[in-house]
């Protein structure tokens, strides 16, 4: 399976136990990703005696595969959120977004982040379009950026749009100084602590070792939520996969780039230790809907070496993200019938910024301070119409691949989360599932939930 480069390039690791016996805490954190390593940073801080659970290493899975942006810019994202909302939710959205970009420049030294301004860019009258109403967003929620029609990338482009002042990180080294700042105050971070069982009402977790952990607060930090929770809305969230491909480079960028046209590409460079790298990142599609992948890391080469002369790809990597209905993720309480559970999902590719930004959400909910973005961030807030179609698509989906599945692709495994057949993926050498997006490695072990067991190969 391919490397990601912040792996080979991160902080040597620090060990965290195994968790073993009986373990009692205030807040028990599944997921030892960013979302769930910042959430424990806050609440430990705030007093909390919180516990992290990890099935592997911490930050090894999502963290690590993300092209480290941290930007309240998520595409083309407040215009749609006035239209479909109104003016005073995308200004909490930017809001909320920014204290993350804010928050993550105070945390991180000079090697693992570095500020510089995030730019949309257009190469078709169609995404001008939509970049003009776009920059009128920005001006009615009073976003500091500029409407240009050039930029720094060696390609022709109709416009541009920036915003002002974010940030990108090298994520796996931001994130082992994060998890040490939750250590240092006082959270119990566990690796290779994978849950077989939870029991809301009784409030403990069983563990595959054997051991178990009370709480009184559960937070689902999980890329994709682990089981199909009564009135969760599993089948809401539409997993998507993405393609990132790096290589030595002479300089790097300025600034760091998304297009917004059909085939986008997310464009940034990295200075790891006195070495540039170029990453490309893009070719989309649906989780688990494809097998030649190799094809998708192919495009992105080509790209790299036609627009920048750069063909000595170093690192190839792949990525997939939940995409809530209404863009906006899922962050607070499962259900009000269930207060004292939580869940953080549905980042849409922008999961660090969103990911620190719904830890103080998760704090401030679970400590009983006010919070203006816990109302929107909310799974169970309102909005039918949206979520009603893409439960329609989505279901079909599912019982199209439960039914195609075990008439065309009988020889291949099946998925342990809800039955359906998985695809391999030539490109990443992994077995994955287009129902819900799980993904297990090739000797058949569980790389990305929702499934919690092994294939049967």
């Amino acid at each position: 399976m391919n490397e990601p480069l912040w792996i080979d390039t991160g902080y040597p690791r620090d060990q965290f136990p195994e968790a073993q016996g009986s373990l009692r805490c205030d807040v028990c954190i599944i997921g030892g990703g960013i979302g769930g390593i910042a959430a424990a940073e806050q609440l430990a801080k705030a007093g909390k005696d919180v516990i992290v659970l990890e099935k592997d290493r911490i930050l090894g899975s999502t963290t690590s595969h993300s092209t480290g942006k941290v930007t309240a810019q998520h595409d083309i994202i407040y215009s749609k959120l006035i239209k479909q909302f109104d003016l005073e939710t995308a200004r909490t959205y930017y809001q909320a977004n920014e204290r993350a970009v804010r928050r993550a420049r105070e945390i991180a030294r000079d090697d693992e982040a570095r500020p510089l301004d995030s730019i949309l860019y257009a190469r078709t009258p169609l995404g001008t379009e939509n970049l003009r109403k776009e920059w009128e967003a920005y001006k009615q929620i009073g976003i500091q950026g500029a409407f240009v029609n050039e930029t720094e990338l060696p390609f022709t482009v109709e416009s541009a749009l920036s915003m002002h002042d974010e940030l990108q990180i090298h994520p796996l080294r931001f994130g082992q100084r994060l998890a040490r700042m939750a250590a240092d105050a006082g959270a119990r971070i566990y690796e290779d602590s994978a849950v077989r069982k939870m029991n809301f009402k009784k409030r403990f977790v069983e563990l595959e070792n054997g051991g178990d952990v009370t709480f009184s607060e559960l937070i689902i930090c999980t890329h994709y939520p682990l089981v199909g929770f009564q009135n969760l809305n599993i089948m809401k969230l539409q997993v998507n996969r993405s393609y990132v491909v790096a290589a030595k480079a002479a300089t790097e960028l300025k600034n760091q780039y998304l297009g917004v046209d059909a085939d986008s590409l997310s464009i940034r460079t990295a200075g790891i230790d006195g070495q540039a790298y170029l990453m490309v990142s893009g070719s989309n599609h649906l989780a688990g809907m494809k097998e030649e992948t190799g094809e998708n890391y192919g495009e992105l080469s080509e790209h790299m070496r036609k627009h920048f002369g750069v063909t000595d790809v170093s690192h190839r990597w792949s990525a997939q993200d939940p995409k809530t209905p209404d863009y906006i993720p899922y962050v607070g309480r499962l259900t009000e019938d269930l207060p004292h559970i939580y869940v953080s999902t549905g980042f849409r590719k922008w999961g660090l910024s969103g990911s620190l930004a719904g830890s103080e959400v998760l704090r401030d909910l679970i400590v009983g301070r006010p919070n203006e973005a816990i109302q929107m961030y909310s799974p169970g807030r309102t909005g039918f119409g949206a979520k009603l179609l893409q439960a329609v698509k989505i279901n079909g989906l599912v019982t199209g691949e439960l039914a195609t599945g075990y008439t065309v692709r009988l020889d291949t495994p099946t998925c342990t989360h809800m039955g359906c057949k998985t695809r391999w993926n030539e490109g990443d050498r992994t077995w994955d599932c287009p129902c819900h997006g799980s993904r297990f490695r090739e000797d058949g072990s569980v790389l990305e939930g929702p499934a919690t067991k092994p294939l049967k190969l």
